[in-house]
């Protein structure tokens, strides 16, 4: 009967709008949470076959979707370590209990922001209990190559606070010039003594002591150097002798014409460079190239180191954490070195909204949301991680407001609808009468 088919309607209609009010209320009671997605509530008509004389309602029902591919306007705050994704890409992480529990693969959950800081363990955490992942570098700051289409290679992001770091020196360029009256005939032979400091294999500093002992002749200019290299940590041992000899030309006075080794590792004219070995292993040391200017030269009459740059670093503590746009964490010592220990990839699916939502703004890929792939972020259809920022809810309030007056309307028709089948079953009750 019609009649029956109005009240059900109604009800239903009841129903829908009470589902539509929770959402609104989900929705603005989230409007200060940062990386809250907005709820929607869709209306959908339910149609009943009917005769042509009579007509039966059926109502509506209501569906809501979690709108996880919209994002919320990023705000800059002043904690490095707080994170963001500008653009499409969600940022992986997992529960702080898993860590804790010494979950070998924890399971890999997923957000668009979040504020994390160094716990008492050395990880990335939440306040909301979820701890950052990513892929661990090797020693000399390179990411391994980890299968793209798998959380196998994430781990929870641990940095110890007291964490110390040393760099051996494996390279020495050298920029000096030497003088060249030293190498006229009647010259005094004074050598000039120079020591280069070095770290070695456990961060302690050593010293290559260098002495260059020009070669006095007979008459005219001998324009030649004896450049000896000893090794603090060998006790000062003898470990290259060579003999340099500097051009006069009037193009390329000054430069290094030609370098013969005497012991130790010989000289290659094509990078410059000799390689000379001390008791922590090799070393290269660059003195430049011949017929070209930047290393040794032999001008005026001075002694003059110019530069000396070199790479490794003494041990050192760790100072702060930092975290670029492409993902990559650093961990920078007061020593100034900064080494990268992490990178943050960015997951991305085909339809971000059909993920599994869970507590705290995280969500987990589903068979509706599609396959997943870990991008590096900044590369492919990803986006970039902005430090120092947090993305605000995607609440509009104005809005929300406005549909729950529509809402409040909406539903007071539905109850008015169930209120006049009342009454007119009551007018059809009393036909008895």
């Amino acid at each position: 009967m019609s009649i029956s088919s109005s009240l059900n309607a109604g009800v239903t209609g009841l129903r829908a709008n009470a589902s539509r009010l929770a959402a609104i209320s989900d929705n603005i009671a989230n409007s200060s949470t940062f990386g809250y997605k907005r709820v929607t509530t869709d209306f959908h008509s339910m149609v009943i076959s009917s005769s042509r004389s009579t007509y039966d309602a059926g109502g509506v029902r209501s569906t809501n979707q979690r709108l996880i591919d919209e994002r919320g306007t990023l705000v800059s705050t002043t904690n490095a370590t707080d994170l963001a994704v500008r653009g499409r890409g969600m940022l992986p992480v997992t529960s702080v209990s898993n860590v804790v529990a010494g979950e070998v693969n924890p399971r890999m959950m997923l957000t668009t922001t979040g504020s994390f800081r160094l716990d008492q363990n050395g990880y990335l955490v939440s306040q909301s209990g979820l701890a950052l992942m990513g892929w661990p570098a090797n020693g000399d700051g390179s990411i391994p190559g980890f299968s793209r289409d798998t959380p196998a290679g994430l781990e929870p992001i641990r940095v110890g606070v007291n964490q110390l770091s040393g760099e051996p020196t494996t390279r020495v360029a050298m920029s000096l010039n030497l003088p060249a009256t030293a190498t006229e005939v009647g010259a005094a032979g004074q050598s000039q003594v120079l020591s280069v400091e070095y770290h070695d294999n456990l961060g302690t500093s050593e010293s290559l002591d260098i002495t260059f002992t020009p070669t006095v002749p007979d008459a005219g200019v001998s324009n030649e150097w004896m450049m000896v290299i000893r090794d603090s940590a060998s006790g000062g041992a003898v470990v290259g002798e060579y003999r340099l000899t500097f051009d006069d030309d009037r193009a390329t006075g000054g430069t290094l014409a030609a370098v013969a080794t005497e012991s130790g590792g010989e000289y290659d004219p094509a990078t410059g460079s000799i390689v000379v070995t001390v008791d922590g292993g090799p070393i290269e040391l660059s003195i430049g190239l011949p017929g070209q200017r930047g290393g040794l030269s032999q001008l005026s009459d001075t002694f003059a180191p110019i530069s000396i740059t070199k790479d490794g670093s003494a041990v050192g503590n760790m100072t702060r954490i930092d975290i670029d746009a492409n993902g990559f964490v650093y961990a920078n010592f007061d020593t100034g070195v900064t080494r990268r220990v992490y990178q943050i990839p960015l997951v991305d699916l085909p339809n971000p909204n059909g993920m599994r939502v869970l507590d705290n703004q995280t969500y987990l890929p589903s068979s509706a949301s599609g396959t997943y792939f870990l991008w590096d972020a900044g590369s492919g259809p990803t986006g970039e991680i902005a430090p120092f920022a947090l993305e605000e809810s995607t609440t509009d309030i104005a809005n929300e407001l406005t549909g729950m007056i529509q809402t409040q309307r909406a539903y007071s028709s539905n109850a008015k609808v169930i209120q006049t089948v009342d009454e007119m079953l009551q007018e059809t009750t009393n036909i008895k009468r």
